[in-house]
């Protein structure tokens, strides 16, 4: 670890030294990543010279106590000796996570897409719960969620949803809810008091901008139309909602959110990169489908996540095997313990596979 370490601030000054050159900062691409790169590696580079002057102290205090003779300086060294190796110990554990390899999209704002899946009816209504949960999660985050577009369940909720969410560490978090959410329950259109089983598919992706996904915007066809609202009246009469298809991959993305077309164009133009990112990352994912898939990583969309059953009152997350016996107050947003956990098995398998852990 300490050689890794070692590399690690060798690099941190290096970086340095790029970022006042000249041309680092004519080019603005390139000054943003090594700006970036420069202060993660700070954050290590911080905790690991503690670490070095921890190390060098401890050493200090041993050589005292089998030199010194002094039964009072004794006493000292060796009280100091214990404090040091308990923060050695401490820093020792911060480092390890700050090793883990992460994911650069963490930090970025995400693309959330819910869509009702088996289940007709109820499976849109069930879809409109799992907004509103995400709605509540995003309000004690303090996270900004916008509406970017969606089409209603003919029996309520929605048929799909998609939205965008802004805020500290939004995708980091949330990256965990992609896959098939699954619900158990009476539905309310059902006469003979059977429960029954739907799902909905929820998707989130990262942010991208221009400089990560590049659009050749001769291979996109742009339509606009009219914003419409819950039965189809007009909200407004200027062709204001914009659709963008994207011919090489028949993508076709829609928003209507705002009442000015160039607004939701670039929103627009947002979710496409998004979802082509989502594309090629699939794609380089089954290129190196040799290496061991992670079981609570932001995995596939068609992948069965989580299990909702109304009459036991039971969620159940299928990755890490965690239940709990609390659904009123996860569907009103109380899902950080479900994100805390996954992170934790993320980490944890992060650091075995990286040889930070035994």
């Amino acid at each position: 670890m300490l050689d890794k370490l070692q590399s690690i601030k060798e690099r941190f000054e290096e970086v340095g030294q790029l970022i006042v050159l000249p041309e680092s900062m004519a080019d603005m691409s390139k000054y943003a990543k090594l700006t970036k790169e420069y202060k993660d590696l700070e954050k290590i580079v911080a905790v690991y010279d503690e670490y070095i002057l921890v190390l060098q102290n401890i050493s200090s205090s041993k050589e005292i106590l089998d030199k010194e003779k002094d039964p009072d300086f004794r006493e000292m060294a060796k009280a100091e000796l214990d404090e040091l190796k308990e923060r050695k110990e401490e820093l020792e554990n911060e480092l390890k996570q700050l090793l883990i390899p992460k994911d650069p999209n963490d930090s970025k704002d995400c693309i959330l897409e819910i869509r009702g899946g088996t289940g007709g009816d109820e499976a849109a209504i069930f879809a409109g719960d799992l907004f509103r949960m995400y709605e509540r999660f995003c309000e004690m985050q303090n996270w900004k969620l916008t509406v970017l577009d969606l089409t209603f369940g003919s029996a309520g909720g929605y048929k799909e949803i998609i939205a965008t969410i802004s805020g500290a560490d939004v995708y980091g978090m949330m990256k965990y809810e992609s896959g098939v959410h699954r619900v158990q329950r009476v539905p309310a259109t059902e006469s003979q008091g059977r429960v029954h089983t739907s799902a909905a598919s929820v998707a989130v992706l990262p942010e991208m901008d221009e400089v990560e996904v590049h659009l050749d915007m001769n291979d996109i066809r742009k339509d606009t139309y009219c914003s419409s609202g819950p039965g189809g009246q007009s909200v407004n009469t200027t062709y204001s909602a914009v659709r963008l298809t994207h011919n090489p991959t028949g993508l076709v993305v829609t928003c209507q959110d705002e009442k000015s077309q160039i607004k939701n164009f670039e929103k627009a133009l947002k979710v496409l990169r998004s979802r082509l990112y989502e594309i090629e990352l699939a794609k380089h994912n089954e290129s190196v489908g040799a290496q061991r898939k992670s079981m609570v990583g932001s995995g596939d969309r068609s992948d069965k996540i989580r299990t909702y059953n109304y009459p036991q009152s039971r969620v159940t997350d299928h990755r890490i095997n965690k239940t709990v016996y609390n659904l009123p107050e996860v569907m009103d947003g109380h899902i950080e313990e479900f994100i805390s956990a996954l992170r934790f098995a993320e980490n944890l398998e992060k650091m075995q596979s990286s040889g930070l852990e035994e």
